[in-house]
C-alpha cells in the first residue's frame, strides 16, 4: 500500500501551519479528516510523521523525510497536470520562474512584455534571489526555470544559453584609470576594490574573471561589501573605491554621471546568461523556449 497524494498534501500542509486545525482549514477538510489521513500515512510508512503536543505538532525524523519526498512528488503532481492541461501550447499557464538581482531589473523589463505579447496565456511568478537558493529551490521542484549566471556548479540541471554579458571596471569620474581607455586587473587591485557580499555569484565571476583575490584589510575583513548593485554604483560614485558592473547593468543606465565605465584588460572578462531547470524537467521545451525569447530582449 502506498501513501495517497491527499495524504501527502495534508502532511505538507501540516508542517507549514503547526497545527491540525489550521492545516484542516488550509485544506478546506474538518480537523478529523485531517487527523484520519496522516493516521493512515503513518499506518502505511509504519512510523509516526509527527509529534504532538500541546504548543503544536513537531515533525518526526521519518516525517522530515516524508516531506521532503512529498514536496517532490506533490510538484511532480502538479507539473503532470499543467502539462496536460497545455499540451501543444508551450509557456501556457502556471510558469514559476527564479531570477538572480543582478539580472532581473536590467533584463526583466524588457522581458516581461514581449512574453505577454507572445505567450497571453503565460501565468508567470517570479522570485528574486540568490543563485543557491533558487538552485535549491530548482532542484525540489519549487521553481520551473531559474535565469542565473554561469560559471556555477550545474550539477542535476540543464541549461540554455541566453547571451554573453560582459563585466566592466566601473571607477569614480575623476580616478586617475578615468583616463585610461581600459583597466588592467593588477591597476584595479592596487584600488580600494568594492565588491558585492558573499553569496553574490557577481562578485565571483569578477574576481575570477580577473584572476583576482578578495579585498582584504586588517584581520582579513574586507573594506567594504554592498548588498546591492545600486549601492555599489552609489559607494563607488562617492569615490570609496572601484568595482565591475555587468555590461547589461550599464546599458541599463545604472552607472550615472558620477561614475567612469572601461573594459578590462583580461581574457574574455564576462558571464553567461542562463535559463536552468532540473534535468529530466517536462519543462525543458519551455525552458529553452524561453531562452530564445529572451535572446530577443
Amino acid at each position: 500500500m502506498l501513501p495517497t497524494i491527499r495524504q501527502l498534501q495534508y502532511l505538507k500542509l501540516l508542517a507549514e501551519h503547526g497545527a491540525f486545525g489550521k492545516a484542516a482549514d488550509a485544506a478546506h477538510v474538518t480537523q478529523p479528516t485531517l487527523s484520519a489521513g496522516i493516521q493512515e500515512l503513518e499506518r502505511t510508512l509504519g512510523a509516526p510523521v509527527v509529534d504532538r503536543a500541546r504548543t503544536g505538532v513537531i515533525l518526526t525524523p521519518v516525517g522530515e523525510e516524508a516531506l521532503r519526498r512529498a514536496t517532490v512528488i506533490l510538484n511532480e503532481a502538479e507539473e503532470l497536470v499543467e502539462a496536460a492541461k497545455n499540451a501543444g501550447q508551450p509557456l501556457t499557464g502556471r510558469f514559476r520562474l527564479g531570477v538572480i538581482p543582478t539580472i532581473a531589473p536590467f533584463l526583466l523589463p524588457g522581458a516581461l512584455p514581449l512574453l505577454r505579447q507572445k505567450f497571453p496565456k503565460l501565468r508567470l511568478f517570479l522570485r528574486e534571489d540568490l543563485t543557491q537558493r533558487l538552485i535549491v529551490e530548482l532542484k525540489a521542484g519549487r521553481l520551473d526555470a531559474a535565469l542565473i549566471a554561469l560559471p556555477f556548479d550545474m550539477a542535476g540541471l540543464e541549461w540554455a544559453h541566453v547571451a554573453d554579458d560582459e563585466l566592466l571596471a566601473a571607477l569614480p569620474a575623476d580616478h586617475p584609470l578615468a583616463k585610461l581607455k581600459s583597466a588592467s586587473p593588477e591597476a584595479l587591485e592596487r584600488e580600494n576594490m568594492i565588491l558585492l557580499e558573499d553569496g553574490h555569484c557577481l562578485r565571483e565571476h569578477a574576481l575570477s574573471a580577473c584572476r583576482l583575490n578578495p579585498p582584504r584589510v586588517g584581520a582579513g575583513e574586507e573594506p567594504f561589501a554592498a548588498t546591492s548593485l545600486p549601492t555599489l554604483v552609489q559607494m563607488v560614485g562617492s569615490g570609496l573605491g572601484v568595482t565591475f558592473l555587468p555590461q547589461m547593468a550599464v546599458n541599463a543606465g545604472l552607472a550615472g554621471a558620477n561614475i567612469a565605465v572601461r573594459p578590462i584588460e583580461a581574457d574574455h572578462p564576462a558571464r553567461e546568461i542562463v535559463v536552468a531547470w532540473r534535468a529530466g524537467s517536462n519543462r525543458r521545451a519551455e525552458g529553452k523556449l524561453l531562452a530564445e525569447v529572451l535572446k530577443e530582449v
